[in-house]
């Protein structure tokens, strides 16, 4: 005889509907990409006909999972105390959207940087995997990946995706988006840009927008003048000071490509100290497309990245390496928005 569905259904009742394994079923309801779409959507119908809903507790004690991520920021430099960059607090509801379709708790913490600090995590069962955003100074930092590592502790970040990236990584393309405000800028004329912004591999997202700068000016038969690069982190403070300091050297610029919005926003200040009209006697560009970006006068063109699209990557491949599934670094695109800073 075939398999009469219990009073209370269980995910063998749906295997046996659907035609598939039982792990096949389990994989399914965790929204796992390794069930094809068509498969996936069968056995979520069938599981809501028969009111089939997840018992987290037992499913936990099967697998000694917590079905919790951990999300865990690191502490930037901010005005209003939070500690928190405005970028990682537009990815966090994309990361908390997709943690709940998938059936994940998701705690959020600042990453704390003793040694051990990944046994407060997944090594006591707090979580089943790390969500690492933010890094400050990158040579420093890559001792703690490299201890993860090590540690055989499941964790994607966000950062530069590059060929010596540690560990699983999701990232924007920067180096593309840098050419792309380069080539924005020599477009509307401007031939003297300076970029702010820590350009080395100290800070490798910034590195690798500055290097797309270049490659920009390179292809429009223009050199990138190594006197017109400042050194600033991304901060609202550093971006006034680096402004400041590229404007007392009293090198001519025409334009400014800074390594977040929050730099640009700093750096606008600074110019309006100084007398200078945005746009019309140095142009702006930011990078990031944070809320405050389009509230700025003149507003800001920036870079956007996909915030999106960053949540579902980040969690779909932390539930992949969880899995012990393949899970490769992703790259993502970016885009130019074109605003009042550069509007002439």
């Amino acid at each position: 005889m075939g398999r009469q569905p219990s009073s209370k259904p269980t995910s063998f009742d749906i295997a046996y509907l659907a035609g598939v394994s039982q792990p096949t079923v389990s994989r399914a309801l965790r929204g796992s990409k390794s069930v094809s779409a068509a498969t996936r959507a069968n056995i979520e119908r069938i599981a809501r006909e028969l009111n089939y809903t997840v018992d987290k507790n037992a499913s936990s004690l099967r697998s000694q999972r917590t079905h919790t991520l951990a999300l865990l920021f690191f502490e930037d430099p901010t005005p209003d105390e939070s500690m928190i960059n405005p970028f990682f607090l537009s990815m966090l509801g994309s990361i908390t959207r997709q943690c709940a379709l998938r059936g994940y708790d998701l705690l959020i913490s600042f990453q704390q940087m003793h040694n051990d600090w990944h046994v407060a995590y997944q090594d006591s069962h707090r979580s089943d995997g790390i969500i690492l955003l933010g890094y400050g100074d990158y040579q420093l930092y890559r001792a703690k990946l490299e201890h993860l590592v090590e540690m055989g502790t499941k964790f994607v970040r966000w950062g530069s995706v590059s060929d010596d990236s540690i560990g699983l990584t999701v990232g924007s393309d920067n180096v593309g988006a840098g050419e792309a405000a380069g080539a924005h800028l020599i477009e509307i004329g401007r031939r003297r840009i300076a970029f702010l912004g820590d350009a080395s591999d100290h800070a490798p997202e910034f590195q690798d927008r500055y290097t797309g700068l270049c490659r920009a000016m390179t292809a429009a038969g223009l050199t990138a003048d190594p006197v017109l690069q400042q050194d600033a982190v991304s901060s609202e403070e550093s971006g006034y000071a680096a402004a400041k300091a590229l404007l007392a050297r009293g090198q001519a610029f025409d334009a400014i490509f800074a390594g977040s919005d929050l730099i640009a926003i700093g750096a606008m200040r600074a110019l309006a100290e100084a007398k200078l009209r945005c746009p019309q006697d140095v142009a702006l560009i930011g990078f990031d497309d944070i809320p405050a970006a389009s509230q700025t006068s003149p507003t800001l063109t920036t870079v956007m990245q996909d915030m999106k699209g960053a949540g579902e990557l980040l969690v779909d491949a932390l539930l992949r390496r969880i899995d012990g599934e393949a899970a490769d670094r992703t790259m993502l695109p970016a885009r130019l928005i074109k605003r009042q800073s550069t509007a002439v």
